[in-house]
């Protein structure tokens, strides 16, 4: 089913998570040990991440150096298909442009469209620790709004071999992410909602954001989002935050602020237990003024981790 059409028909605000696959040669007991505890809360969807190869400079005989590509993530097709087959629920893959050539994203999708899966979120990806900014696969894309649109394509038909011929569409929902606080590449807030707005008129029909802690930024993005046009359903991403180093590292990781009263609380944690707890009250909080304020879904990064999503969700569904 169309999460677009799970939006538009529900009557309250739903409930969504996100995971990563397992580490390589890691079982998948893993991934439902981390769904397990949340399906009763009914979750509407189960977003799964992709992380792209990167690379590593192997010396070899004669001493001559070699680039290895590694994988440390599997990809999202095969679990994709093994949670909606566990489960029955919607699961939605993360689709990037980073490491795909245009080819490969289109046998993806097919792969996907085979396994009747019916939702993707369309991402350009972050860079590789070895490459000081985003390099596209050769032959592959440049920015989210090109990624979107080639999913388009084929939801009219329209695959790369422009010599099909009754070529099936594909009939994907499309969902993209959206940035409260700025994407960190964006020189402001007014560039990053022209290129939103291009990608919600190139057809994609939700957005997700990334994590906030402060519900204001929230709500100033949705109120610039509507007086931009863009009127799809705005998704808050919700993070949990449970350690210490977590305080430094992902205002660092995701350019995103922590509100001072939050701060505050946390600096007086001595220890990570103490943190995973004023991280738990905080997140309630913002979940029941989210709730208050008709957000149409409340979606956990919860990254496997899910004891402190299901305290959250126990007082909120």
């Amino acid at each position: 089913m169309k999460l677009i059409d799970k939006l538009s028909q529900s009557k309250k605000t739903l409930f969504s998570i996100e995971i990563l696959p397992p580490l390589k040669g890691k079982s998948i007991q893993s991934i439902y040990d981390g769904i397990d505890p949340l399906m009763e809360f009914k979750p509407a969807f189960v977003d799964v991440t992709y992380h792209r190869e990167e690379y590593i400079y192997k010396k070899r005989e004669g001493g001559y150096l070699e680039k290895v590509s590694i994988r440390k993530r599997p990809g999202t097709v095969g679990i994709c298909a093994a949670i909606m087959n566990k489960y029955d629920v919607e699961a939605v893959p993360h689709i990037i442009c980073g490491g795909f050539t245009r080819e490969e994203t289109e046998n993806a999708l097919i792969d996907l469209q085979f396994l009747g899966i019916d939702n993707v979120l369309a991402l350009r990806g972050d860079s590789i620790k070895t490459e000081p900014h985003f390099v596209p696969e050769p032959g592959g894309h440049h920015y989210a709004l090109d990624l979107v649109k080639q999913v388009v394509e084929m939801n009219n038909g329209n695959y790369l071999d422009e010599e099909m011929k009754d070529a099936a569409p594909t009939n994907f929902c499309i969902g993209i992410a959206g940035y409260p606080e700025k994407h960190f590449e964006a020189p402001n807030m007014n560039s990053d909602m022209k290129w939103l707005k291009a990608k919600v008129d190139a057809g994609a029909e939700y957005i997700v954001t990334q994590m906030f802690f402060d519900n204001q930024k929230y709500f100033e993005f949705v109120k610039l989002c509507k007086d931009s046009g863009i009127n799809v359903p705005i998704i808050p991403g919700l993070k949990i935050l449970s350690t210490k180093a977590q305080i430094k590292t992902l205002p660092k990781i995701f350019k995103i602020d922590i509100p001072h009263d939050f701060y505050e609380a946390l600096e007086k944690c001595k220890e990570d237990k103490e943190v995973k707890e004023v991280g738990i009250k905080w997140c309630i909080e913002q979940c029941k003024e989210l709730v208050k304020a008709n957000a149409p879904c409340l979606h956990f990064y919860t990254m496997g981790a899910s004891e402190s999503t299901r305290k959250v969700a126990k007082e909120i569904f």
